[in-house]
């Protein structure tokens, strides 16, 4: 079963759920003429919703690509955890309001029979829906199921401390409604902010996990010919879409036709690994012994004494041009310094002062 069949069909059971528990406390509620439980039932309607948006953004985040999206629809589906994210955060807001207005003007609630067995029944249902589909969301790397599964689980919460308060109001007659509710929104309201930041970074671009890149560099340094792995850059264009590049450097005394093998090699093999289409670049390593390896070893030493560069790579030298080009990367704390640039130059400019000297500051996108 493939990744948004297993999504809807764990939406659906969040549904069916949802719309069995509204009819249920719908029924108690006539029959014992409650508005609350009434109500109740109605918002066990609007939480079914979340389980609707969530199969229509997988449906939508399957389109194949065309023209004007070349990259495929794989993105809607953070925004439909986006939609989630915000119906919690509003739920939680609401309810910091109501709970605020009982703590200003207290009432009494009256607790039922009736009542006590939609809670008792609620909480059960709420509790093993909302484990289930959050731990299914986890497993299918599903934002929106993660988001709907945490809602019911909310729920389940605010739920268990209306018991609670009916409990308290029972036994000692004093209502505790108005001051659990506040400290629950406040809890929904930070678990609402949260669901959201994880799509939100998602679109603007996360760094890739530190384990990917390491199962990558280890696949790249297992191919013959291989001397080191920089640049890795990932796009993520949904959670089954990922597009990126990334350098290789090889001996300088490979051929062309070698290199081109190489390249397909790993592009195959990032691609069955890791289901990611790569484009490879190559930086050629001087293994000789004249000027040029002399020049990369005497660079390469220089720049790697520097505690604030963590990677320096790229090494290129033309005789003809009297160029010499060398990539760094260095630390985040250094990363925005406008003057490091400048002072790296200078300190090789002045190792190689017949040459021209070009510093090139890579970003460390990748652990």
């Amino acid at each position: 079963m493939d990744r948004s069949t297993q999504i809807i069909r764990t939406s659906v059971v969040g549904i069916v759920a949802n719309v069995l528990l509204a009819a249920f406390k719908a029924a108690v509620g006539l029959i014992a003429s409650s508005v609350a439980i009434v109500m109740d039932a109605v918002n066990n309607l609007s939480d079914a919703l979340s389980s609707v948006i969530t199969i229509i953004g997988t449906k939508l985040s399957q389109r194949p690509a065309d023209r004007a999206h070349p990259f495929g629809f794989g993105r809607v589906e953070y925004f439909s955890a986006i939609i989630i994210a915000v119906i919690v955060l509003s739920a939680g807001v609401t309810s910091l309001i109501e709970s605020v207005k009982k703590i200003i003007e207290p009432t009494a609630p009256s607790y039922t029979t009736a009542t006590l067995v939609v809670i008792v029944a609620a909480i059960a249902v709420k509790l093993v829906l909302g484990w289930y589909v959050r731990k299914k969301g986890r497993q299918l790397r599903s934002d929106a199921l993660v988001a709907s599964g945490s809602d019911a689980l909310f729920d389940a919460v605010i739920t268990t401390a209306t018991l609670v308060s009916a409990g308290v109001m029972l036994l000692w007659g004093f209502s505790l409604d108005g001051i659990l509710g506040a400290l629950i929104s406040i809890l929904i309201i930070k678990a609402g902010i949260e669901m959201l930041a994880s799509p939100v970074n998602e679109l603007l671009g996360a760094r890739v996990s530190p384990e990917l890149v390491k199962a990558i560099r280890q696949d790249v340094m297992s191919c013959e010919g291989v001397r080191g792995v920089y640049d890795i850059i990932l796009h993520n264009y949904g959670p089954d879409v990922m597009i990126g590049s990334l350098h290789v450097s090889v001996p300088d005394t490979m051929s062309a036709r070698e290199i081109h093998g190489l390249s397909r090699r790993i592009s195959g093999l990032m691609l069955a690994n890791h289901g990611i289409i790569v484009t490879v670049g190559i930086y050629a390593v001087a293994t000789g012994e004249d000027r040029h390896a002399e020049l990369q070893a005497k660079v390469m030493q220089a720049l790697g004494a520097h505690k604030e560069i963590v990677q320096v790579h790229g090494f290129y030298y033309s005789e003809p041009e009297r160029l010499l080009t060398v990539d760094v990367v260095p630390d985040v704390a250094s990363d925005r310094d406008a003057t490091l640039c400048g002072r790296l130059t200078a300190e090789i400019q002045a190792l190689v002062p017949d040459l021209q000297v070009s510093i090139v500051i890579d970003h460390n996108y990748s652990e």
